[in-house]
């Protein structure tokens, strides 16, 4: 029994990184509270929440017995927060997203990739590294933190304003550069003995190779496979397919010598276009933010704060000259698209930092040997930093832009408004009907509001409908709808009405609470098999409920009377039901 539980276990038998863990979400609660009380970024705080355990001596707690074995715990903690947060980015991640917005991406994602390569990697290269490593050192400082800046547009009340496009467009074309740059990096930084140029090609067989199959299993066999387990009905049994899809995927790498994120990354792409990357985001997004905690908290106590001190000075200016370059870089861009003065300044600002992107690589470069120790804990420093200003930056990016707009500075056409809207990416459905189940009443429903001319969007489970409704043109998400995200991929802040088709009064009930939660004056239909359930559904606040018993009773008795007298409508409705 003792060797279940040993993972490198201390004397307590406990194992080390169970240890690490507790300690790690214990602490995180804490610094939580203290940071939502001050407004401050959560983000930042899993960082500050790292260093603080890594330097304060409590990270002794968790029964490592030598300094060593410690070390590997937390690059174990560290490679599994990798690992979660790729995935979750590889799921979110939208070809049709990088189709709507390929000009955004392509011309303003090139321009800022591009000149922040350069400005970074000649200022690495003045510092007396080789090209190869200044290479990556520019990668590594142009790219940029996603999960901080949609973050922070959300909080500013602008998830689908033109500046949050453009930080999307950019994003886009950052994760394409990510997955190139991963497959190509250890035969740049730690040539073999062919050579950098067949080292790098052979890598990008490799790669090749890997995302071929990745993409040969996105279309033969990954589907199939979710396809059978989704039949089950079993929620359990899918959400397990699908993270031991993103932990095999990610072996697979490491076997051909590429890295796990890359693998992991994969995996995500893998399900992200399918009819279930609804369901599987619906499963996965609420351990998002834990992966995000485990990943930004093992980076923190990565940090040697020793290292850091000593070098304050490099840190404070590194971070400067990141912020202020990457800001003047992404505005140019900004203007090469045309975008009007406020967006350009907002979208810049919430690209200014490095990013979670630039920690992977800088790990990985670290682990090839393309960078000293030192430099790592200061360039990890500047992007803890960094991320931490990015909403301050946005919020006074957007005040001080009404003064540049006044003067006339930064004036230009737009030119590319269109892909700059919600309408750009996704098809944003407002007055539409919320259609919860596509059995007999569903379908009947469905097909009625599409006479009439009414937009309507389904939920279903069962994944043979979801084909069939996706072959039909109808807009159609494979999920459960008593998932809060769910209804908010369905647009229930915008629709007129939800219809719950099936007569399950408790899932009706989950589904309706949430729903009037995130939209107060939807309208609700129900339906209910008994009497004690139409009730309930009734006293919960639904606008109609169909009882199936009454609705079957009342046909039935109208059928039977008008037997016998032309009248018979009157004895039915004279029933109290």
């Amino acid at each position: 029994m003792d060797g279940m539980l040993v993972l490198a276990a201390g004397d307590g038998g406990v194992s080390p990184l169970f240890g690490l863990l507790t300690l790690v979400l214990a602490a995180v609660v804490v610094v939580s509270l203290v940071l939502v009380r001050f407004r401050q970024s959560l983000l930042v705080g899993y960082f500050l929440c790292g260093v603080l355990l890594a330097n304060s001596g409590a990270i002794g707690l968790v029964g490592a017995e030598s300094e060593e074995e410690l070390q590997a715990v937390i690059s174990s903690l560290a490679e599994l927060g990798v690992i979660l947060l790729m995935f979750t980015l590889g799921i979110g991640f939208s070809l049709e997203g990088l189709r709507q917005l390929r000009r955004v991406a392509l011309v303003g994602g090139g321009w800022q990739v591009g000149l922040s390569t350069l400005a970074a990697g000649g200022v690495a290269m003045a510092f007396g590294l080789g090209w190869p490593q200044a290479l990556a050192i520019g990668v590594v400082v142009a790219l940029s933190s996603t999960a901080v800046s949609i973050k922070s547009f959300q909080d500013l009340g602008q998830p689908d304003s033109p500046g949050a496009r453009v930080a999307l467009g950019v994003a886009l074309f950052q994760d394409l550069l990510v997955i190139l740059f991963m497959i190509v990096l250890p035969a740049l930084i730690g040539a073999g003995e062919g050579g950098m140029a067949a080292g790098i090609g052979l890598a990008v067989v490799k790669g090749a190779v890997f995302m071929g199959g990745c993409w040969i299993l996105s279309n033969h066999g990954i589907p199939q496979l979710l396809h059978a387990v989704a039949r089950t009905r079993s929620r359990e049994l899918f959400t397990v397919t699908v993270v031991g899809l993103c932990a095999a995927v990610a072996y697979v790498a490491i076997l051909l010598d590429l890295s796990a994120a890359l693998g992991a990354f994969a995996a995500g792409l893998v399900v992200s276009e399918s009819i279930y990357s609804h369901r599987v985001l619906a499963d996965i997004l609420p351990f998002k933010d834990l992966f995000l905690t485990i990943f930004f908290v093992s980076v923190g106590l990565l940090i040697e704060l020793e290292v850091v001190l000593e070098n304050w000075g490099w840190v404070l200016g590194g971070t400067a000259a990141i912020l202020v370059m990457k800001f003047g870089v992404a505005a140019f861009a900004a203007r090469r698209l045309g975008v009007a003065v406020k967006p350009t300044l907002v979208a810049a600002a919430s690209l200014a930092s490095t990013g979670e992107f630039s920690i992977v690589l800088l790990d990985r470069i670290s682990e090839l040997g393309g960078i000293a120790e030192q430099a790592r804990q200061v360039l990890l420093a500047c992007t803890a930093i960094g991320m931490g200003l990015v909403p301050t930056q946005m919020k006074l990016a957007a005040r001080v832009a009404p003064w540049f707009a006044h003067r006339g500075w930064m004036r230009r056409k737009a030119d590319c408004m269109g892909e700059l809207t919600p309408h750009g990416e996704v098809e944003r459905i407002s007055d539409h009907v919320i259609i919860c189940g596509y059995g007999p009443v569903g379908r009947n429903l469905c097909a009625a509001l599409g006479r009439c001319g009414i937009e309507r969007l389904v939920i279903e489970l069962n994944a043979d409908t979801v084909r069939e409704l996706q072959r039909e043109g109808v807009k159609v998400l494979f999920a459960d709808a008593r998932q809060p995200e769910v209804l908010h991929m369905a647009g229930v802040e915008r629709a007129r009405s939800i219809a719950f088709t099936f007569p399950d009064a408790e899932a009706a009930l989950a589904g309706m609470r949430l729903a009037r939660e995130k939209n107060p004056e939807i309208l609700v239909y129900a339906r209910a098999k008994f009497s004690n359930e139409a009730e309930e559904l009734r006293q919960a606040g639904a606008n109609q409920v169909f009882h199936d018993e009454r609705e079957s009773g009342q046909s039935m008795m109208r059928s039977v009377v008008s037997c016998y007298t032309p009248e018979g409508e009157i004895f039915v409705e004279g029933e109290r039901w």
